[in-house]
């Protein structure tokens, strides 16, 4: 969820992989998908009718879980912004 205090604008979830879950998310609500067809993002995601831009973030996102666990990459840092 994103905040907005007087001097600050950022998320409110400081985990990780934060900030390409919640580009995903707006992504995929705004779509045709979850707009016209009115159909969860989950659906959407299934179904695979969803813009390029959405699945790439898709990817981004799976990269950036599987880095969390890579035990190779704890020193170098986690991936995403």
């Amino acid at each position: 969820m994103v905040t907005f205090a007087p001097d600050e604008v950022g998320l409110q979830d400081k985990s990780p992989c934060a900030g390409i879950r919640a580009d995903l998310k707006m992504c995929l609500l705004n779509s045709d998908c979850c707009r016209k067809e009115r159909k969860t993002p989950r659906e959407c995601l299934k179904d695979g009718v969803v813009p390029d831009e959405c699945i790439q973030l898709r990817q981004s996102f799976f990269e950036c879980k599987r880095s969390l666990l890579d035990n190779r990459r704890r020193f170098r840092g986690h991936k995403g912004y």
